[in-house]
């Protein structure tokens, strides 16, 4: 399993340890950990407050989909091999961990948020504490607004119990009385439509300036008794099922893969069910009642101590015009051969190759790019890959006028990219409609790079202009999703991109690359190779580092490579913004390597790797210094791929180097700011566990705000 790492230097007893289970971590619990650091900004008080509300919507979310991906394909693998004691002991621990998590969510939710939102003039009402004014108007609200859309439907044999949708707000109410057919009635649900607001705001602010808001699931609670004429409801309790969301195209048999996605859509509603989630005070029998109904056990239900679906809570971070409540809004900056109305961007690469850093500088070099080469009389072909572009998409709109303007478009879409698979579709149907050649990329390996080339008429020859991203082609995350995007027409990159579209359009032979590193192919080899090679240079006395930002770390052999190269002298430094199953600091393993996880306003999701190669100039310990560029920096990768199986084996992925000397010191000071940060910055212990950063006897260093100080330039106060 070695090969690949030229480890035959090594110390056999060395490489045997490193096969040690106890040096990696459980992935799932690792998850568990980063949602945990997640929720700890809902706590902070440095956080604006509505920004914490926001975090704790994110957490919630998080854990929904851990549940609706991670827990449900557990759960599956216990149904294989139901004897398997170490899967059941996984999900014995899982449960436990997101009980404890599910209840420091609801702590932070009642005795943190909602007295300092009440503190700040905003109050969520409860309905043991509603006036007879706010009792009005909220019976207007049920009456006209929730009221007509509500169907009660009550339970006897004729009326089986209802299908229950994905994450959707159910309510089950006892009844007492006859109804209108003579009969007893004992039991009812009532399904909530996903078309109401979850958050409503009171209609006028309450005579001390206070704004009121209530949850669309005590308006409901309070008026469930006029969905019932004539019998007595007894009691109301809300609940709420998570099913299996991850969706099963066997696409070496279907025919059609868009049909059969698009059949899989259908069904995601009501895959399995994983989790039951219930009012803290619904009665057992209630609770027995649905367990039974969705087939769970009693260690699958969780009792809410609040609303079930906090993470609606979003709602009210968009209902609210309290700017200094909130993060302050700043300018994204423009490179300056892109500022001016005027600017001919393939003018500007020619000159010189462009490197943006989103969200610090605008993601409109990217829209502007497709728009101008859409419009130019000079370009032939364009051609794009899309993983997740949303459902109203810039890009699309410009790939969809550059079809109708005659030139050649191709595009690239990954069909299966979770949660997205619907918006997919439709951006496919409307370049179609538009004349655009419209692939599905490969069966069986997700198309995850991110690309886009422009072939332009320049002078009797074609030119190709690249742009190569770590991030997706998504102007609403490019505004809060850190990533990094390189316009070049360098040559050898045109001809990489190229051979890379004819492979996934044309399914040729792997392409031989002069620049890109790409995956499923070279990428996993050449990065063990450089991790080795970083080895070779530390037991050779000569400088030996590596810096690696990435979302996740998860692959067993780049886990053993840096184990190795730790072990031989290389300084290691990680920025793992979500899960790694990586211990640093274990004595004689990963001592040199070092862990840390940012979180902050922006999603850090760039993917940058940086090894020394011999070279001293590095990352400034100094993140305000510049770098020095006289010497050799090392070698620098920027790509759309975490280290993570699926990403080197079962996806296409890119890996490009950054060449410019300039672009090269400005990625190496950024990545300081990272390894600076003594704020929002969390570092990994041997044990797995996350202690955050504090600044100590020295300056409070924040490397989102420093970066949006260094390239946005017009912060607001």
């Amino acid at each position: 399993m070695y090969a690949r790492c030229s480890v035959t230097a090594m110390d056999t007893a060395a490489l045997q340890s490193l096969d040690d289970p106890a040096l990696y971590l459980n992935r799932e619990l690792a998850f568990l950990a980063f949602d945990q650091r997640v929720l700890e900004l809902a706590r902070d008080p440095a956080v604006p407050l509505l920004e914490r509300v926001r975090f704790l919507s994110i957490s919630c979310a998080n854990l929904d989909e851990f549940f609706e991906i991670r827990v449900a394909g557990l759960r599956q693998r216990i149904e294989a091999s139901p004897g398997d004691a170490g899967l059941l002991e996984q999900l014995a621990e899982i449960t436990a961990r997101t009980r404890e998590l599910m209840a420091a969510q609801y702590a932070v939710y009642n005795d943190e948020l909602l007295p300092a939102l009440a503190a700040a003039g905003l109050r969520i009402l409860r309905p043991g504490k509603v006036s007879k004014k706010d009792h009005k108007w909220l019976a207007e609200y049920f009456e006209n607004e929730v009221e007509p859309v509500l169907s009660p439907l009550a339970l006897d044999p004729a009326r089986p119990f209802p299908r229950i949708q994905n994450k959707s707000l159910n309510f089950v109410v006892r009844l007492r009385g006859t109804d209108g057919f003579g009969r007893d009635t004992r039991l009812a649900v009532v399904q909530v439509p996903r078309s109401l607001p979850r958050v409503i705001r009171a209609p006028k602010p309450a005579a001390d300036g206070t704004q009121d808001f209530v949850l669309l699931s005590k308006v409901v609670q309070l008026f469930v008794d006029r969905l019932f004429p004539g019998v007595t409801v007894e009691g109301c309790w809300q609940f709420r099922v998570t099913r299996d969301s991850d969706l099963f195209v066997d696409e070496e048999e279907v025919e059609d893969l868009r049909r059969a996605v698009e059949g899989e859509l259908a069904q995601r509603r009501y895959g399995d069910a994983v989790r039951l989630e219930a009012a803290h005070d619904c009665p057992e029998d209630l609770t027995d009642l649905l367990l039974a109904q969705f087939e769970l056990q009693r260690e699958d239900l969780h009792r809410a101590q609040g609303p079930v679906n906090l993470n609606r809570l979003m709602g009210l971070v968009d209902l609210v015009d309290r700017p200094e409540l909130k993060y302050p809004p700043f300018t994204p900056g423009l490179p300056g051969r892109l500022q001016g109305e005027e600017t001919d961007p393939f003018a500007a690469i020619r000159e010189k190759d462009i490197l943006v850093h989103h969200p610090f500088q605008s993601f409109s070099t990217v829209v502007d790019f497709v728009r101008a080469a859409a419009r130019d009389p000079g370009v032939l072909a364009i051609k794009q890959t899309l993983y997740r572009a949303g459902s109203d998409s810039a890009i699309v709109q410009g790939l969809v006028e550059a079809a109708r303007n005659g030139k050649d478009v191709t595009v690239v879409i990954e069909l299966m990219a979770r949660f997205d698979e619907a918006a997919n579709i439709a951006l496919a149907t409307a370049l179609q409609e538009a004349g655009a050649h419209v692939m599905y990329g490969v069966v069986g390996f997700k198309t995850h790079a991110k690309l886009l080339m422009v072939v332009r008429r320049e002078g009797g020859r074609l030119r190709r202009y690249c742009h190569i991203g770590t991030g997706n082609y998504h102007a609403r995350t490019a505004r809060t999703y850190t990533d990094y995007g390189l316009f070049t027409d360098d040559e050898a990159v045109g001809q990489d991109v190229h051979a890379l579209f004819l492979q996934l359009t044309g399914l040729t032979q792997v392409p031989e690359m002069q620049r890109l590193l790409h995956s499923p192919f070279t990428l996993h080899a050449a990065l063990l190779e450089k991790i080795e090679r970083e080895a070779e240079h530390a037991r050779a006395g000569q400088p030996a580092r590596i810096v690696a930002k990435m979302n996740a770390l998860v692959e067993p052999r780049i886990i053993r490579a840096l184990y190795a190269a730790a072990q031989a002298g290389v300084q290691v430094d990680l920025v793992v913004r979500g899960v790694c199953v990586l211990r640093p600091g274990v004595p004689g393993i990963s001592e040199n390597i070092r862990v840390r996880s940012v979180l902050g306003r922006f999603l850090e999701h760039s993917r940058v790797w940086w090894f020394a190669n011999g070279a001293t100039a590095g990352p400034p310990d100094d993140p305000t210094a510049d770098v020095d560029r006289s010497g050799d920096t090392g070698e620098l990768y920027i790509a759309s791929a975490d280290w993570m199986d699926r990403n080197f084996f079962r996806r296409v992925e890119v890996a490009v180097p950054v060449l410019r000397p300039n672009h090269r010191g400005r990625i190496l000071r950024d990545l300081a700011a990272y390894l600076a940060d003594n704020t929002n910055a969390w570092l990994m212990q041997p044990d797995g566990t996350y202690r955050r950063a504090t600044p100590g006897a020295a300056e409070p260093f924040n490397a989102q705000s420093a970066l949006v100080a260094r390239y946005a330039g017009d912060v607001a106060p």
